[in-house]
């Protein structure tokens, strides 16, 4: 079995702030952007920062991102800039008795490094599959290859997670000694779930065809499911 090395935290991946909330196993951060299906991706742009929200993969210790080669940041960042990619799931609500104690459960992975743009065709294809295998399982086989123009539009970058960190909230309210002893104000968790719903398909497919089988299977299960 092989063992994931731990993270270790750079001056810029080390949490400042309850610090206990950090994480250093390497997996839990896997399991946090594997868990997601959206990143968002930070660096400075003509002097300004940009953040964006970006198609992402995740493949061993890579990243890839993907997107199209008009978009100004992707140009930016397949040129060496330095980038911040964040996943965030919230899993909920914190109600305290304070509305200072209040907060809310999550994991975030931060990752920070200089992506490469994959101009390697066999390694390109490749960032595209596993990125399309993380948002729509099971569409790389069933749906219509890309052809040559489609895969000259696309930008392809590589983020190696050398640099990461994660830092996680469980359980319940932290209310002050006072506030449990005396407050009268309801305190617990609302817990957030998100999930797939019924499939809808598009006006243009005919009634009879059926709902493919990699997608029916997600309907009706949490997004962040371990997948199989």
């Amino acid at each position: 079995m092989t063992i994931a090395r731990p993270l270790s935290p750079t001056p810029r991946s080390t949490l400042t702030r309850k610090k206990n909330r950090a994480v250093l196993d390497r997996e839990v951060l896997y399991e946090v952007l594997d868990a997601g299906l959206v990143c968002h991706l930070g660096l400075l742009l003509d002097g300004s920062p940009v953040v964006l929200p970006t198609g992402y993969g995740r493949d061993g210790d890579t990243l890839y991102l993907h997107g199209s080669t008009g978009a100004g940041n992707l140009r930016e960042a397949a040129k060496g800039a330095g980038v911040c990619v964040t996943v965030t799931l919230l899993d909920g609500i914190v109600y305290a008795r304070s509305l200072n104690n209040h907060s809310m459960n999550y994991r975030c992975a931060v990752v920070h490094g200089r992506a490469r743009a994959v101009t390697g065709e066999d390694e390109k294809w490749h960032g595209l599959r596993v990125v399309s295998d993380h948002l729509s399982p099971g569409s790389w086989e069933h749906a219509r290859a890309v052809n040559p123009k489609e895969f000259a539009s696309v930008t392809v970058l590589a983020l190696d997670l050398a640099e990461a960190s994660v830092k996680v909230r469980a359980g319940n309210a932290g209310d002050e000694p006072e506030d449990v002893a005396h407050g009268t104000a309801w305190a617990g968790v609302l817990p957030v779930h998100t999930v797939f719903g019924t499939p809808e398909p598009a006006p243009y497919v005919p009634g009879e065809t059926p709902v493919p089988a990699h997608v029916a299977d997600r309907a009706g299960k949490p997004v962040d499911a371990p997948r199989e």
